[in-house]
C-alpha cells in the first residue's frame, strides 16, 4: 500500500511529530546559519566537469541561492534553504548533489522528491544538463508513465532518482529501486508537499532511505 511503512518497519508517525517539535523547539541547539559567501562558481572547488556542465547551461555568476547554498550542500551538511521563486535553487541543491556523486557506482545514491510530476521532471532536466559532462544516469519515477519501464530503467542502473512519494515508493515496495547507497535525500517544495498530504509517505521515504534520523 502506497500510504504505509514496509511491513516490519519501526516507524512511528506519533514518535516522529514528537521528535519534530523536540528539535524545533531546541532552536539555536539543531540550526545553525551558513555565512560563507562565495562570489564564483570556480570559487567552490566543484570538479572541472560540473563547472562546464553550470557554465554550459548558461550561469554566469550565483545567485545569492548558490553563492551560500552550494558549499555546504557539498559538504555533507543537513541544509535548509529558502529563496524566492527563479532565483536558481533547483541548480543549488542540482550542483551539490552531482558534486558528492561516485560515478563509478551505478546505484542510486540520491533521492530527490517533489510534489508534482512537472516539477520532478523539470529537475531531471536540470540534473542532466548540468551533470552533462560527468555521465550522470539520472531518471524521474513519476504517475502517469509505464511502471515497467520505471523498472527497467532502474535495474539498468541509475545514479539519482528524481520523483514524486507515490510512484518512487512504490518502486522502493517493488524492489526495483533500492535504498541501500543512497546518501542524500533533497525534499524540494517541502512546505508544499506537507500541504498537500504527502507527510506520511515522506516520512516513510525518510525512513526507508535514512532510519539513524528516527528514533
Amino acid at each position: 500500500m502506497a500510504g504505509a511503512a514496509p511491513e516490519g518497519s519501526q516507524f512511528d508517525a506519533r514518535q516522529f511529530d514528537q521528535k519534530l517539535n523536540d528539535v524545533l523547539e531546541g532552536g539555536d541547539e539543531f540550526f545553525t546559519s551558513y555565512d560563507e559567501v562565495y562570489e564564483s562558481f570556480d570559487s567552490m572547488g566543484l570538479q572541472e566537469n560540473l563547472l562546464r556542465g553550470i557554465y554550459a547551461y548558461g550561469f554566469e555568476k550565483p545567485s545569492a541561492i548558490q553563492q551560500r547554498g552550494i558549499v555546504p550542500f557539498c559538504k555533507g551538511l543537513d541544509v535548509i534553504q529558502q529563496a524566492q521563486s527563479g532565483t536558481g535553487k533547483t541548480a543549488t541543491f542540482c550542483s551539490g548533489v552531482l558534486q558528492q556523486l561516485d560515478y563509478s557506482l551505478v546505484q542510486c545514491q540520491a533521492l530527490v522528491l517533489g510534489p508534482t510530476r512537472e516539477l520532478a521532471q523539470q529537475i531531471e532536466k536540470v540534473m542532466r544538463a548540468l551533470g552533462d559532462y560527468l555521465g550522470v544516469k539520472v531518471h524521474a519515477c513519476v504517475g502517469g508513465t509505464s511502471v515497467r519501464e520505471d523498472q527497467r530503467i532502474l535495474q539498468a542502473g541509475v545514479h539519482v532518482v528524481v520523483g514524486t512519494p507515490g510512484r518512487v515508493f512504490d518502486m522502493l515496495r517493488r524492489q526495483s529501486l533500492r535504498p541501500d547507497y543512497i546518501k542524500m535525500f533533497v525534499l524540494d517544495e517541502a512546505d508544499e508537499m506537507l500541504s498537500r498530504g504527502f507527510k506520511d509517505q515522506v516520512c516513510n521515504l525518510l525512513f526507508i532511505t535514512k532510519p539513524d534520523s528516527f528514533p
